[in-house]
């Protein structure tokens, strides 16, 4: 076939939004043509791809290739394209499952040697195929254990495009080849410290837990070694534990800020911005690809703002929306 199809995922902070990406083989001058809104990382997946398929044994075509990024007026942005790229290259020529490939999503970056390797964003990104329903999922090694935290969905955690492309019926050889580590190793969140073992402050302790129960807010005021910091860390660990929901959109934030995550966490989260901290830091944001702020990582858990009256007044007035909101 001369036009093939499978999908990926565009994230725009914890949204995503599926694309649909198709290849398309011409008798035009031979190039390799990727539209759809690319930013210049997307973009620049052409070299990635035919280096990637040459050391992996699969000969892209000859002739004009276009890939078109859909829908066209999505930005689409980063690595992450790069997989779903190389297959629907490789399938407007090489006999594969076309079934196969409309029913998946594939999300990773590829190395020059045809290994796949890590992204942030893939369990949001995951998230959101289970509920366009493509329960079909191609990942990088290295993430595949993040993948597999979302129920009903299928995950291939794949080392190399080889791999990949054997999934989907291509009679090629296995190749050889270590997966790529994930860059940042996976950590096992902490529990927090125990409330009991406070002695004494015992109306600092009530006022934690009515403020545990009712889900207030709280000002701590007192100098310093009065064991603010102290009772504040340990608020966490009264509060109710997260339920799936609030588990999975904890984790996805996590995954978006780029760490490794390997396990739903239901003790709900505590972040601590030091008072230098800007209104990107604290809100986040950015000029291409969203990167949650603090408030974002403290959602369903504990906003610790030690030396309050030290924040600069921007960066305070920033937290009234999400305040007023709840």
């Amino acid at each position: 076939m001369t036009v093939a199809r499978t999908w990926s995922v565009a994230l725009s902070g914890l949204d995503g939004a599926v694309v649909e990406v198709e290849a398309d083989l011409s008798n035009q001058t031979p190039g390799f043509q990727i539209i759809g809104l690319p930013d210049k990382a997307l973009g620049e997946a052409a070299r990635r791809v035919h280096n990637a398929c040459a050391n992996s044994g699969l000969s892209l075509p000859r002739r004009h290739l276009t890939v078109n990024l859909s829908p066209a007026s999505l930005p689409k942005s980063g690595s992450g394209f790069d997989v779903a790229i190389a297959i629907a290259t490789l399938a407007t020529e090489a006999p594969m499952d076309a079934a196969s490939l409309a029913a998946t999503v594939h999300l990773g970056e590829l190395g020059l040697d045809g290994r796949l390797r890590p992204v942030p964003g893939v369990l949001p990104a995951v998230v959101a195929a289970a509920r366009a329903g493509i329960t079909r999922v191609v990942v990088p090694w290295a993430n595949r254990a993040e993948a597999e935290l979302v129920e009903g969905v299928t995950v291939l955690g794949a080392v190399n495009l080889a791999e990949v492309a054997r999934w989907h019926g291509l009679d090629i050889e296995e190749a050889d080849q270590q997966p790529v580590a994930a860059t940042v190793p996976p950590s096992t969140p902490e529990a927090p410290p125990e409330l009991a073992e406070v002695i004494g402050q015992r109306e600092a302790v009530d006022a934690l837990i009515v403020a545990a129960a009712g889900g207030h807010h709280l000002l701590m005021s007192g100098p310093p070694g009065a064991g603010k910091t102290m009772l504040a860390r340990r608020l966490p660990g009264i509060l109710p534990d997260l339920d799936d929901r609030a588990a999975l959109a904890t984790a996805s934030v996590r995954s978006l800020s780029g760490e490794t995550v390997t396990v739903l966490s239901r003790t709900p989260p505590f972040e601590a911005p030091h008072h230098s901290a800007s209104v990107a830091a604290l809100v986040g944001g950015g000029s291409r690809q969203v990167r949650p702020g603090a408030i974002a990582r403290a959602s369903d858990g504990v906003l610790f703002l030690d030396e309050a009256g030290e924040f600069p007044a921007t960066v305070l007035d920033a937290l009234r929306q999400p305040l007023s909101s709840g």
